[in-house]
């Protein structure tokens, strides 16, 4: 919890990566805010803003009195979030390379066949 980015968004990311790999699974409840305080050794409103931006998402709900827990739909929710952030982020520079360099589509999809059997 120290790679420069806000603690609040590496504790949702890390949450949200426990879904992705299934060691946190839907319908299992995540820990609390004060377990994951005392784990990350961090205030527990740093904590509650973590979790609670899983909550606005979607991926977590809450249930009163009870405790956080990993939504229905919730790994495929993200999986899809994710796959659209890689292509935002990587593809999109890419693709527009390839028009630059006058690379058809059908070229690009060889390329990235290749790369991929690598």
């Amino acid at each position: 919890m120290d790679d420069g980015r806000p603690i609040f968004l590496q504790i949702a990311e890390s949450l949200e990566a426990q879904i992705l790999d299934g060691s946190m699974r839907e319908g299992e409840q995540v820990p609390s805010i004060n377990e994951l305080a005392q784990f990350h050794r961090i205030n527990p409103a740093t904590a509650l803003k973590g979790v609670s931006l899983l909550v606005d998402a979607g991926t977590l709900y809450k249930r009163r009195g009870i405790g956080m827990f990993v939504a229905d739909g919730a790994r495929a929710q993200l999986l899809d979030r994710r796959k659209a952030e890689f292509a935002q982020v990587h593809l999109r520079p890419v693709a527009d390379r390839a028009r630059s360099l006058g690379i058809s589509a059908t070229e690009m999809q060889d390329m990235i066949t290749k790369e991929m059997e690598r």
